[in-house]
């Protein structure tokens, strides 16, 4: 029987999994019980989707489920496997950067040992200015250092999902603008949910200090031509709830 891994063994692990043109795949969970079900499939690690939890627990994404709801979701996934878990903190809960230390020391309390946290301004408009966010990412880096745990930040920019696909390339200079001022901040990933054409993830990989996160919307899809892009970090959003729900739905549709 082997010793079970600690929170800081788990978070050295998360965070050496994140190689460009061998990425790390999470296909994203909503709970404990999918958390196992992925586990069982052979994951190296887990993460967690925002929209997921929420829709599972009956709430719309935007952190419109309680913090102490998604804490008490993340001990349970913890409690039950000892693979790495990646939450997805959104806005970490706060706009003041010392209001997120203390949220993320929470969530590393409650067993996270990884984070997405998003520049975009839950429920507001826009994005938070690329110095705000790198001073609130550095408010997330401080909360690993204040409990020991080095938490690995997926730093999000919400760029290209409030952007069409044809604008997305006007968009790669303040991205990678961001991926820098991310990476000094403390961040160890970038994560460009919305981009999907491969030469602009390809530019993107190739500029970026951080392994880039790139997400599908479609479980089917292979990750190789992503890998060969130079991606690090391949995940799926909400996409495996959606899939799971509809084929509940399609079986129950059997007995009515």
């Amino acid at each position: 029987m082997t010793d079970t891994p600690s929170s800081l063994d788990k978070a050295e692990t998360l965070r050496a999994l994140h190689i460009p043109g061998t990425p790390l795949v999470l296909y994203n969970i909503w709970d404990a019980g999918s958390a196992g079900a992925v586990a069982k499939a052979g994951a190296k690690a887990l993460a967690t989707g925002s929209w997921s939890v929420a829709e599972a627990q009956g709430f719309r994404d935007g952190e419109t489920l309680p913090m102490e709801f998604l804490l008490s979701i993340v001990e349970r996934i913890v409690a039950t496997n000892d693979l790495p878990l990646s939450v997805d903190f959104e806005g970490g809960y706060a706009i003041a950067p010392d209001d997120v230390t203390l949220n993320v020391e929470r969530l590393i309390s409650a067993g996270a040992v990884g984070l997405n946290f998003e520049d975009r301004v839950v429920k507001g408009k826009g994005l938070h200015a690329v110095d705000a966010q790198a001073a609130r990412v550095a408010a997330v880096r401080a909360a690993g250092n204040h409990t020991g745990i080095p938490i690995v930040i997926n730093a999000r920019t919400d760029l290209f999902l409030q952007s069409k696909p044809e604008d997305h390339a006007s968009h790669i200079a303040e991205a990678l603008e961001r991926a820098h001022a991310y990476a000094e901040a403390g961040g160890d990933s970038f994560f460009v949910p919305g981009l999907s054409d491969p030469d602009l993830i390809q530019k993107v990989c190739a500029q970026s200090p951080l392994p880039v996160n790139v997400m599908l919307r479609d479980v089917t899809a292979q990750v190789a031509p992503l890998a060969a892009l130079g991606v690090g970090r391949i995940s799926f959003g909400p996409t495996p709830y959606a899939v799971a729900m509809n084929a509940i739905t399609e079986q129950a549709k059997a007995f009515y």
